[in-house]
């Protein structure tokens, strides 16, 4: 079905992977194509309740293919609006979690990639690199907005500026990413962490989502108002009926995402 990327579901959980790993997983505009209509056909889905993020072979994403640049200047304007804003607009506006599961090197717009999924876990040989200075260019695919966000911007400015590779360690202690783990387990401990996430109330969690976006653009009393609108939301969903009747009488719940 897709040339770039490989499409998987199990059980509840839809596994997106980025295949071109003799490229380092780096972008075209076919992959970029084919993240989107996967995300949003992942986010049509009802059996699906969570999503994980990888790359195929010994890297996440080196960012652009700058082999295309051989077919002549690329307009990179176009490039980003057309190609890597949808396909960060997709992973953070879905609602549903979604984990990025970083198997090796994440590079420029890799690295932005991994900052829109919602957690972030990477094996303990997986490198961050903001490697957009290096070519004389600037960060983006949101890791403007994304990178100080996730680590300050007196950290965020050192590592776009200066370009130097983050190591998973380093990358977690910068609160980069959430986790580490052996390479061996990365996928099966994403996995387990998806499941975890897809057995809770899925419809909260997107809203969640939805919330702290917004949140982080607008005042106190502006997130105030969202919330007990989404709130409103949420408390109309079979989940926190089901939630409610099992507090009471004192069991686990089952959630359904509905």
């Amino acid at each position: 079905m897709y040339e770039t990327i490989l499409l998987e579901h199990r059980q509840s959980v839809g596994i997106v992977t980025l295949n071109r790993p003799d490229k380092l997983n780096a972008c075209t505009s076919t992959m970029h194509r084919e993240l989107v209509d996967a995300i949003e056909s992942l986010g049509q889905d009802d059996a699906i309740r969570a999503v994980v993020l990888t790359g195929s072979g010994r890297a996440f994403c080196a960012g652009q293919d700058l082999g295309v640049t051989k077919q002549g200047p690329i307009d990179y304007e176009m490039a980003l609006k057309r190609g890597y804003n949808p396909v960060i607009h997709a992973l953070t506006h879905l609602e549903k979690p979604v984990i990025a599961a970083v198997n090796g090197v994440a590079a420029g717009a890799g690295v932005a990639l991994a900052l829109a999924c919602d957690y972030k876990v990477a094996a303990d040989d997986a490198s961050f690199v903001q490697a957009f200075v290096q070519i004389g260019l600037v960060p983006d695919s949101g890791s403007t907005w994304l990178l100080p966000r996730h680590v300050g911007l007196a950290k965020a400015m050192e590592l776009a500026m200066f370009g130097d590779k983050l190591d998973a360690s380093g990358a977690e202690a910068l609160g980069l990413i959430n986790r580490v783990v052996p390479h061996d387990t990365l996928l099966p401990q994403a996995l387990e962490l998806a499941q975890r996430l897809a057995s809770l109330p899925t419809r909260a969690i997107g809203l969640m989502k939805r919330a702290f976006y917004d949140g982080l653009e607008s005042s106190l009393a502006d997130a105030l108002d969202r919330e007990a609108h989404i709130q409103q939301l949420a408390s109309q969903t079979a989940d926190h009926q089901e939630g409610i009747r099992a507090f009471l009488e004192k069991r686990r719940p089952t959630f359904r995402g509905m």
